[in-house]
């Protein structure tokens, strides 16, 4: 929607600005234009968007806040809510590849895609991608000695790092690709585990009957920019891989 709507309704009617405000958020999450985990922009960037000052947008945030459709985060941003309780676990911001290794245990990697895309709209809506921006599709499978672990799927922004599906996936990580070679600092990441069954094609890549539990793992990593640069599902054989957090309590 046009943005002008909020400053031509503020000449008209200012004390129901923040509500005008509210309203819109609303169908942004409702609408699906925002999915659960995105992250709005920063309060000054949106407000001027808007043409309304931070208090204004705050009050209309806070409307939503209550409500439980956003969720604020000290030091991270605004969000839109999940619809199920999300616990902070496995708090470190690592890679499969990363956790195995640190154990010892070999991991090979088998790429099954790796191609220019374009995202589903709730992706490109994590990923701060306009609707036909093509961004990397890297489809991976994550094998032990005991057979396959994990099956990742991620979407990576390709105008930050152009050429990238050039890599080959097999020998690198992505993380390590992003780092190394195109100086990108991956600093914070939004991580979310849920319960799923293995539909056909998962349960044969993850050999495994279909209908079988699975770990869904859904991740949305940030560079230290703030910009988004990669949104992945990973899903694991619960057999095989268990996720482990070391908690301190504060």
């Amino acid at each position: 929607m046009p943005l002008g709507w909020v400053r031509a309704d503020a000449a008209q009617v200012p004390a129901t600005l923040h509500s005008r405000i509210s309203a819109w958020l609303r169908e942004q999450v409702v609408s699906g234009a925002w999915p659960a985990h995105y992250r709005l922009k920063p309060e000054p960037e949106l407000a001027a968007e808007l043409g309304v000052s931070r208090g204004t947008l705050r009050r209309a945030l806070s409307t939503l806040v209550a409500e439980g459709a956003l969720v604020q985060v000290r030091g991270k941003g605004t969000f839109v809510t999940s619809t199920v309780v999300e616990p902070a676990i496995a708090q470190q911001l690592t890679s499969l590849s990363e956790d195995f290794a640190d154990l010892g245990t070999p991991l090979t990697t088998r790429v099954l895609a790796c191609e220019l895309t374009t995202p589903p709209r709730p992706v490109a809506a994590l990923l701060d991608a306009s609707a036909d921006q093509a961004v990397l599709r890297l489809l991976r499978l994550r094998s032990t000695a005991a057979g396959p672990v994990a099956l990742l799927v991620n979407y990576v922004r390709t105008d930050l790092a152009p050429g990238l599906e050039t890599v080959d996936f097999e020998a690198e990580t992505l993380f390590g690709v992003l780092a190394e070679r195109y100086g990108l600092r991956i600093a914070t990441g939004r991580r979310t585990f849920s319960a799923t069954a293995a539909d056909e094609e998962t349960a044969t890549r993850l050999e495994v009957p279909v209908g079988s539990p699975l770990q869904h793992l859904e991740q949305v990593t940030y560079l230290a920019s703030g910009a988004p640069i990669e949104y992945s599902d990973v899903w694991i054989r619960s057999d095989r891989l268990r996720v482990t957090s070391v908690l301190t309590r504060h």
